[in-house]
């Protein structure tokens, strides 16, 4: 579980609450008008069914939500720790050993990298496989997020919208005095509601699913080159200081601790 997720998106709902209710609680009813939610949650749901190519993508951009709620399995310094006991493997007995190393790998990316290195495969097709798959994952990636960012576009649009129709319906009946505070408020709640959709809920899941790419990303970025490396009889030390130069520096410690220490093993 996310919990950074899940106490920024409560957080800011509770900043919003807090800031209308601090004086009075019944205050919150002012800001409640079905037809409101109606034309700009209603509204920017059905433009994104329009948008979307079928209604299993639909259905699926918006599950999507859930992954910002999931923990990323992400340790760099492990991941370069496997690599290097991966070298020392073949360094040893052989690249044919990394068939059976492969079978404790739970990474279905990283293990067709070993055994596409196991049959022998050329070292440029093997990079060429393994990065038409990476680009299609990000493609994948990139279209959920193209969702999100898309429905961020469309709360506004709606809320404007919804913004006008109660302008319309205020100016039609202007020589009513009493009724043009009112009507004017409800003509202002639908573009709060849209500017919520977009920066409480819609870009903030944009973006943490743009960094749960990047991160997943960098991983395979790894995978490949540490296995090409291997694949190349490199030393295991020159590997992992290869590796270690797409970490943060604060965690080439951690990696030097994950591999074991044999990095310089001969």
């Amino acid at each position: 579980m996310d919990l950074a997720s899940i106490l920024g998106l409560c957080g800011c709902i509770f900043c919003v609450l807090f800031s209308i209710m601090k004086d009075d609680v019944t205050a919150i009813g002012a800001f409640m008008d079905a037809p409101s939610v109606l034309i700009t949650i209603g509204g920017s749901l059905f433009c994104m069914l329009t948008m979307s190519g079928s209604i299993k993508e639909y259905i699926n951009g918006l599950k999507s939500f859930l992954l910002v709620t999931k923990t990323q399995e992400t340790n760099e310094a492990e991941l370069i720790g496997k690599i290097i006991d991966l070298s020392n493997i073949a360094r040893k007995e052989g690249l044919l050993a990394l068939e059976e190393a492969a079978t404790s790998i739970d990474d279905d990316f990283m293990k067709k990298g070993v055994l596409l290195i196991v049959d022998g495969t050329d070292p440029e097709l093997v990079r060429d496989i393994l990065e038409t798959e990476m680009v299609c994952i990000s493609d994948r990636h990139k279209s959920t997020i193209g969702f999100w960012d898309n429905f961020a576009a469309m709360g506004p649009a709606w809320g404007m919208i919804g913004t006008l129709i109660g302008l319309i319906n205020m100016l039609k009946s202007l020589d009513d005095f009493a009724s043009i505070g009112p009507n004017m408020s409800v003509a202002l709640i639908t573009t709060l509601y849209g500017s919520l959709v977009a920066n409480w809920l819609c870009t903030p899941v944009a973006n943490k699913l743009k960094a749960k790419d990047g991160g997943e990303i960098m991983m395979k970025e790894v995978m490949i080159e540490g296995l090409l490396s291997i694949q190349a009889g490199e030393n295991p030390r020159v590997i992992e200081e290869k590796l270690k130069a797409f970490l943060p520096p604060a965690l080439h410690k951690a990696t030097g601790e994950a591999a074991g220490g044999e990095g310089g093993e001969e």
